[in-house]
């Protein structure tokens, strides 16, 4: 095992000399410190082709997380957004990373998600859209041999500037692929989901991104070290999220301090949301967002829905793969978890879209092409579960009808609404001290999460107490599931809040027969794979800026959206929905108690006794669009 650890090392090192040595020999590196309108200088990389007989458009990416390596006598050993290859590369375009203002070597202050100012008075009021407006300006100016036509791109972070460009924009952006773009960090991205915190990525993000720099800077800061046991019992065992600053953060990391500052949807979290924003938007966009995205995949879904309603006339395109978060560049999407798609789905998409929407839009005389000979569609997704590729004119698809699945009893979900006088009901205790665990595997509290989790077999799950089950009798046909979901409960708690976990899940049949080759042993047979879920934080259920707490025994409506899927359950499979109250630590544990959770004491957290009705008239469902 050691050697082939170490044959594996040498023929990754052997690469990525390859990659350094070919661009150092097609390219030449300059750094600069571009000014911005303030007076504040962003620090620049530059990869220059060293061929000057022609001229060559810019692809650009700004980034909070570092364009090292620094000194123009070291190169990265790719320049491309893209895996494999260096298609861009060998088009010769000209590669510029910028690091962000406050971050690495870049002057000024950094700003979590910087809001966008849509009023600015004078050259203080600085952007993100600024500094990426002043960046291009100097850019096309400044560098020889560029055709006068920009392209921005990222991934995450990178990938919610490449979204701010398009804000008022300048004339030479004419491309801009904003990938697994941040929209709001409250709702639906990253830190929250639903006024949910993200406990494990969150603690695991700005332990070092959140660390103040003293000066500018080539390096990150490392966070000391700690014992970390599982992730469960690491987070279980820290206790409060108040206790946290004290064990650990000891007050020192700024954003960190203002999410416990900020436990509803006030002004601090409305202005850092961008999906107002996006009007007159005139640069051709291209979207990239993945289904098993557990990071960003409520922003390229909403950013996408927000251009399209504001700009009904833009060339705005979006593309939706079997990817976890950033997967698309990393991997070849041959897989995800414990399922094969029968195609490398990243070389499909980088090949077929990604660099076809480049080359059109920045390469010369793309002006002189018709739009239609770029012919990429509007909608592209990748179909789970009959793992095909599909095209759309818009989104969600036209030829849908709305479709209802009924919780009813004995743990059956069926398409009748109950027609019960009574109202039935099924129970289960919620304890904050025993949380239901987001995932069956055992992961090192150091990482972000267990990435497979989002189509994870959730038999672990259905087995305890805590988790309420319901499933449809075998499909005779074919149903697939295209746009969101909406889980639309009545529900009732014996304490003050309370939170709720609606999962959609494809039961496989208990013949089902196992993938070939099968390393990891996966039983199939009754296989139940996660398709989507959602987390409800129930205060928040009527309104994120006012938080309200439930009256305990009282029967209320909890209704909220899950994200988008594009889903065929197959004829022979089941439809399951599991409902719980708690995902951790994913999700930090709700006390059950209304009270602000982030200063929330350990004598807080109680057990719960929380139903979920089904009557004729609780006819709690979830509801969602089917393919005709």
């Amino acid at each position: 095992m050691k050697r082939i650890l170490i044959i594996l090392f040498l023929v990754s090192a052997i690469l990525q000399a390859q990659g350094v040595d070919w661009i150092k020999a097609n390219y030449i590196k300059k750094e600069y410190r571009i000014p911005m309108r303030d007076g504040v200088t962003l620090f620049t990389s530059v990869y220059l082709p060293k061929d000057t007989t022609k001229d060559h458009p810019i692809l650009m990416m700004r980034t909070p997380y570092s364009v090292g390596p620094y000194g123009e006598e070291n190169y990265r050993s790719s320049l491309d957004p893209i895996v494999p290859g260096e298609k861009f590369a060998h088009e010769k375009f000209i590669f510029v990373y910028q690091d962000v203002r406050g971050k690495f070597m870049s002057e000024g202050t950094y700003v979590n998600m910087r809001p966008y100012i849509p009023n600015k008075k004078n050259n203080k009021d600085v952007d993100e859209s600024t500094d990426t407006y002043d960046t291009i300006d100097w850019l096309v100016k400044n560098i020889k041999h560029n055709n006068g036509k920009v392209g921005i791109w990222g991934i995450s972070y990178p990938g919610f500037y490449a979204a701010m460009s398009l804000m008022d924009s300048h004339p030479a952006l004419k491309a801009v692929s904003p990938q697994a773009p941040i929209s709001d960090w409250f709702i639906g991205d990253d830190m929250h989901h639903n006024g949910a915190l993200t406990l494990t990525m969150s603690f695991n993000f700005f332990k070092t991104f959140d660390q103040p720099r003293d000066s500018l800077t080539t390096s990150r800061k490392s966070f000391p070290p700690y014992d970390s046991p599982d992730m469960y019992n690491f987070f279980l065992n820290l206790g409060t999220i108040a206790e946290v600053n004290k064990k650990f953060f000891h007050n020192k990391l700024p954003f960190w301090n203002d999410i416990l500052k900020h436990g509803s949807y006030d002004e601090f979290w409305k202005s850092r949301s961008n999906l107002s924003y996006f009007t007159n938007v005139k640069p051709a966009v291209l979207i990239v967002g993945g289904w098993y995205d557990s990071e960003d995949l409520y922003g390229p879904l909403h950013i996408y829905q927000s251009i399209e309603e504001k700009n009904p006339k833009n060339n705005c395109r979006l593309v939706m793969g079997p990817w976890s978060h950033g997967g698309w560049a990393r991997t070849k999407g041959e897989s995800f978890g414990d399922f094969q798609f029968g195609d490398s789905t990243s070389v499909t998409y980088n090949n077929n879209i990604l660099v076809p929407f480049f080359n059109y839009y920045l390469l010369p005389d793309s002006n002189d092409r018709k739009n239609e000979e770029l012919n990429l569609p509007e909608i592209t997704t990748f179909r789970t579960g009959a793992n095909q590729w599909e095209k759309y004119n818009q989104w969600p698809p036209r030829n849908t009808e709305t479709k209802s699945l009924y919780l009813n009893a004995d743990s059956k979900l069926t398409w009748e609404k109950p027609n019960y006088m009574k109202n039935l009901f099924d129970e289960y205790l919620s304890d904050p001290n025993k949380p239901v665990p987001y995932t069956a595997k055992f992961y090192d509290s150091k990482m972000m999460y267990n990435r497979p989790y989002m189509d994870e077999d959730q038999r672990f799950a259905a087995s305890r107490p805590d988790v309420l089950v319901y499933e449809t009798e075998p499909l005779e046909n074919d149903v697939t599931i295209t746009g969101p979901i909406t889980a639309d409960l009545f529900v009732s708690t014996t304490g003050t809040d309370a939170d709720w976990v609606v999962k959609l899940i494809d039961v496989y049949p208990d013949g089902e027969k196992n993938p070939v080759p099968n390393p990891e042993n996966v039983e199939y047979g009754g296989y139940q794979r996660l398709i989507r879920y959602e987390i409800m934080r129930g205060k928040f259920r009527n309104s994120y800026e006012k938080p309200e707490p439930f009256i305990p025994g009282k029967i209320t409506e909890v209704k909220f959206k899950l994200n988008d899927i594009d889903h065929t359950f197959l004829k022979g499979h089941k439809i399951m929905v599991q409902i719980q109250s708690s995902f951790f630590p994913f999700f930090d544990r709700n006390p059950q108690k209304f009270v602000d959770i982030y200063s929330a004491a350990q004598k807080d957290f109680q057990k719960a006794f929380n139903r979920v009705y089904f009557s004729s008239k609780y006819p709690s469902h979830i509801e969602f669009l089917i393919t005709k």
